[in-house]
């Protein structure tokens, strides 16, 4: 059976870029809150550690979220090049039929977009 190359591995590097971007993000969201607590002095201390923890916890659900992206995204292809090689089988195995069912698919779809 013939395999063609897919995008696992451009796939994996651009959910590494989207974490980076994330943790650069956080980072930088943790660093306008120091600022702004440092100028606004000590009577919002409660509210910058109540701040830097929300951005961290924002940060974890969309880190999680971008892996948990990333692993569908493999699984998909995955399944995509399963399904693509037994549907090769079968035609190789059956080409009449799978002729025949090709024509009478192409025949429907045909009078379905001509009867609209």
């Amino acid at each position: 059976m013939e395999t063609y190359p897919n995008n696992l591995t451009a796939n994996s590097q651009a959910m590494g870029k989207t974490v980076t971007r994330i943790g650069n993000a956080s980072a930088e969201a943790h660093h306008t809150i120091d600022k702004v607590s440092e100028a606004t002095g000590p009577a919002v201390d409660s509210v910058t550690t109540g701040a830097h923890q929300v951005v961290d916890k924002l940060a974890g659900v969309a880190t999680n979220a971008a892996e948990t992206i990333g692993a569908k995204s493999e699984q998909l292809k995955l399944a995509q090049n399963r399904m693509t090689g037994t549907a090769r089988d079968y035609v190789r195995e059956n080409p009449l039929t799978s002729v025949g069912i090709a024509v009478a698919g192409g025949f429907l779809l045909g009078r379905l977009f001509n009867s609209r």
